[in-house]
């Protein structure tokens, strides 16, 4: 069921909320399968993404990025990061998005998606693998896997890449 949310750019003052739903989004997605209990549980994982999220928000390397956050009732319930990319064969790379699991199919996570990736970007990400719920939403927003797999700590992401909005939306 599709309710009202509220996305707009993130602000630095967003960091320490972006950060919890960061890591619960973590723990409720890929605890037993993508990702182990002892990173999920490690006491800095929450600091560590306060100092990522307040990085991404204030560094000026980042300053072409765009953040966006995603509120319901004055609560952040979501978080989606994309920045440009050179040499490649897309201009648009999503780094992030992730929303608080009970929030799901409430249309956020697309609203996120259209904030940082617009209409005219053909775009490129790496999603876990397995993680069957996120790569069916890639696919509904038009991007299709490439072939491209990764191991990084451990987690298996395959590369998914969109030419350009799908027009049926």
């Amino acid at each position: 069921m599709r309710y009202p949310v509220i996305v707009r750019p993130a602000v630095p003052a967003d960091a320490k909320a972006m950060a919890a739903v960061h890591v619960q989004s973590w723990r409720e997605t890929y605890r037993g399968t993508l990702m182990s209990d002892a990173v999920l549980d490690d006491p800095g994982i929450l600091p560590g993404r306060e100092r990522f999220w307040a990085a991404a928000l204030t560094d000026r390397r980042w300053a072409s990025n765009r953040v966006a956050v995603a509120e319901r009732n004055g609560s952040l319930i979501g978080i989606a990061m994309s920045g440009p990319v050179t040499g490649e064969a897309w201009s648009q790379h999503l780094y992030v998005l992730y929303l608080l699991q009970e929030h799901h199919g409430a249309g956020a996570a697309t609203d996120l998606l259209e904030a940082v990736i617009w209409p005219d970007d053909r775009a490129a990400l790496w999603v876990g693998d397995p993680n069957p719920r996120a790569q069916a939403f890639y696919r509904k927003n038009g991007f299709v896997a490439d072939g491209t797999v990764k191991l990084e700590d451990g987690v298996r992401e395959i590369r998914m890449t969109r030419p350009e909005i799908p027009r049926d939306r």
